[in-house]
């Protein structure tokens, strides 16, 4: 019998945020979320499910981010998870720039990313839904929208947990 080789862990491309944002949601997240589930720092996901074999992603990623200015983001409030809380997250660049990597990766995504993005930053999650909704009453108590910026995209590779980084596309700042 022939031994068939394990398939190849899928890839997660993520938003990268400027710094101050990161270790503000990623502080919230310390927090807030089961330490024994937080293995990542405050992210933003745009794929869940890449497949490593395609070798034009990262090519597409790095004529994309050599293109990209950094994308405003505003932080417009609090969104439920059910079993946690994220802030929600509005950018018509971001959702552009999405639906151009989509419409390029069409023949390989997964049901769940070719379905249109709804961008945030979770900081809890796997909690009793009761915990979870303390946590956005708490949180929605003087809440002010506020503007971060995207800098760029990082890779990841699924590999449980944590992730396992590959690689960061900077983008470049210029108009």
């Amino acid at each position: 019998m022939q031994e068939t080789s394990p398939e190849p862990n899928p890839l997660i491309l993520t938003l990268s945020l400027e710094n101050e944002a990161s270790e503000y949601f990623t502080a919230l997240r310390n927090q807030y979320f089961p330490p024994h589930r937080n293995y990542l720092k405050a992210h933003l996901t745009l794929f869940h499910k890449l497949p490593p074999q395609e070798e034009r992603i990262e090519a597409d990623l790095l004529e994309l981010s050599q293109k990209q200015q950094q994308l405003p983001l505003h932080v417009s409030g609090l969104i439920s998870l059910g079993r946690g809380v994220a802030f929600k997250i509005e950018s018509p660049e971001l959702q552009q720039i999405h639906r151009v990597l989509q419409l390029q990766w069409e023949p390989f995504l997964s049901p769940q990313d070719k379905q249109k993005l709804r961008p945030h930053i979770t900081i809890q999650n796997k909690v009793d839904p009761e915990i979870a909704r303390e946590l956005k009453e708490k949180l929605e108590q003087g809440f002010t929208s506020f503007t971060i910026a995207g800098t760029g995209f990082s890779l990841w590779e699924y590999a449980g947990a944590p992730w396992k980084f590959i690689r960061e596309f900077p983008f470049s700042n210029r108009s």
